[in-house]
């Protein structure tokens, strides 16, 4: 396992996430249910979702050597974009609130959230990316994992603290610099061959 593979996957992930409805929807459900409970069904959703990205990015792998660094450089650069382009609300994902506050109605309802909320979603893309981009599936796999995690975390239990000290905008600004960084060295690296 690379550990500068693990550094980069958790970066990028960890401050592509930090803007992300998934941060807002643990942060609704920690002000209403156990924080521990809720953090087990995020972490959990949160595995699942990590897990398919690391097939997609396998099977990504498998195309020949420049055309992955092309994929993943027009990738990196939508990501960017996405990040830059669009608007950040304040929108939530309505829930079904847990008909009681115990472990598994909590950790269920927090579960099913987030793992219908990370579908998809520019993360998990991203995680496919850097698993078919570096070919080393446990440290991408661990970095964004713990990445998600972390964000999860902080969301349940203090992400109003952090946005009152970092502005979303410098949050966002940040991680689009980074997908273009990488945008350009993943193209430049299928042009060069």
């Amino acid at each position: 396992m690379s550990l500068t593979v693990f550094a980069v996957t958790f970066g990028i992930i960890f401050l592509a996430e930090l803007p992300d409805k998934t941060a807002l929807a643990a942060l609704m459900l920690g002000t209403r249910y156990r924080a521990a409970y809720v953090f087990a069904g995020v972490a959990a959703a949160m595995a699942v979702q990590v897990g398919l990205a690391l097939v997609a990015g396998s099977l990504l792998a498998l195309l020949p050597h420049r055309w992955v660094e092309l994929v993943t450089g027009l990738l990196f650069l939508a990501g960017a974009a996405m990040l830059l382009l669009h608007k950040h609300d304040e929108e939530g994902h309505a829930a079904k609130e847990p008909s009681s506050s115990g472990f598994w109605k909590v950790a269920g309802a927090s579960f099913l959230v987030v793992a219908v909320a990370e579908f998809g979603d520019l993360t998990q893309i991203m995680t496919a990316n850097l698993a078919a981009k570096y070919a080393d599936p446990l440290a991408v796999g661990l970095g964004a994992w713990l990445a998600l995690c972390a964000v999860g975390g902080l969301a349940i239990l203090g992400g109003q603290k952090l946005l009152k000290h970092v502005p979303m905008k410098v949050i966002i600004r940040v991680a689009a610099s980074a997908m273009l960084v990488l945008a350009g060295i993943s193209i430049i690296g299928a042009v060069t061959g």
